[in-house]
């Protein structure tokens, strides 16, 4: 029985676990309803159950004790490291392949079907047995920057999969956008090293060889069906026609397209390169959602920030002061600037105190 003294704490429901042992009762988001007692074991569904009768709210009240006793079971029973996840979720295979992929193409300049159907048969799998944040955990990590052209691929095969069950499409039309990630870069294999790996930001020259990627991967994939050469040819299209390579307006691009610019502009801008740092999550999404309706498809980025806003609570992140945290609640009207809780307090990040980068499997 919890004692007078005790107090009572909102937090993440992401930061249940399984197998943990309860010592209060855990109410309900707003502390009015209990919703598991204490003594309790808790297990994967009855977080499902939580979370259904929390009315799909983000967070549930404990006590501080109970807190405790979750950060312990986190610390002693750390989810698996990237590394091992890679592995066992076949990610280290596939990014090999995705490698060997463009090696053969740059040097042959010919795509070969069937080994590319086994690498996007082999994504699709692991979308189908890894749970969203897990993939999301992949994608947010920091990566050594060599393996960058081979991992953004597979990261938007990823993220365009994602994408396409939160949109509720058919199993064969994710499959389809499951290729189309895999290959939107390919053309980049036809362009020169010295622009592909330049240690700065390319001069205007520089980027207009590079545009060159989405022709260029569109002839590639002559025999491929058009939902894939057409997302590889027009994901840098943009709603308001500004965008490459034929300056098309809104629906005038096809939805392969509009989803994997999506994914493609969320993986390039939380990755590290050279000449950049990566930017949070927090700050991407801010930028998707500002540019929404101006150069990418609204409702695809609506889809997108709706579920992310879900799946990053509860993950750990880098401050700027150098601190970690856990993220606690996210405002879709100031996206850019989560609540976090770092040294046992809840902060609202702001211009000064923010987000930098993602942690896989850190504990603050």
């Amino acid at each position: 029985m919890m004692s007078e003294e005790e107090s009572l704490v909102s937090i993440p429901i992401n930061l249940l676990h399984e197998g943990m042992e309860l010592p209060h009762d855990i109410f309900n988001y707003n502390g009015t309803l209990m919703l598991v007692p204490q003594g309790s074991v808790i297990s994967e569904s009855q977080i499902t159950a939580i979370r259904r009768f929390n009315k799909y709210k983000d967070t549930v009240v404990v006590s501080s004790e109970t807190l405790k006793v979750i950060q312990r079971h986190k610390s002693l029973n750390k989810t698996v490291s990237r590394q091992k996840l890679e592995e066992e979720t076949g990610y280290v295979d596939t990014k090999d392949d995705t490698f060997h992929m463009l090696e053969e193409i740059a040097s042959t300049s010919n795509v070969s079907q069937e080994a590319i159907h086994s690498i996007s048969d082999s994504l699709s799998k692991n979308l189908e047995k890894t749970k969203p944040g897990l993939i999301l955990d992949l994608v947010n990590a920091l990566a050594p920057m060599d393996e960058y052209l081979q991992r953004h691929c597979a990261n938007v095969s990823l993220l365009n999969g994602l994408l396409g069950k939160w949109m509720g499409l058919e199993k064969s039309q994710i499959d389809l956008l499951v290729l189309s990630g895999l290959l939107h870069d390919c053309g980049k294999a036809s362009v020169p090293d010295q622009v592909i790996n330049a240690p700065r930001a390319l001069t205007r020259a520089e980027f207009e060889v590079i545009k060159m990627h989405t022709v260029y991967g569109y002839d590639l994939l002559a025999e491929f069906c058009d939902d894939v050469r057409y997302a590889v040819r027009y994901h840098h299209e943009k709603i308001n026609g500004r965008g490459y390579p034929d300056n098309l307006l809104d629906k005038q691009i096809s939805l392969f397209a509009r989803i994997t610019a999506v994914s493609d502009v969320y993986d390039a801008m939380v990755s590290r390169r050279v000449y950049k740092e990566p930017q949070s999550p927090f700050s991407v999404l801010a930028m998707l959602r500002k540019l929404k309706n101006t150069e990418f498809d609204a409702n695809v980025v609506d889809v997108f920030l709706n579920n992310m806003q879900k799946e990053l609570i509860g993950k750990t992140i880098m401050l700027s002061n150098g601190k970690k945290g856990i993220v606690h609640e996210i405002d879709l009207d100031d996206i850019e600037y989560p609540y976090i809780c770092a040294d046992n307090k809840l902060i609202k990040t702001n211009g000064e105190i923010n987000c930098k980068f993602m942690y896989f499997d850190e504990k603050p």
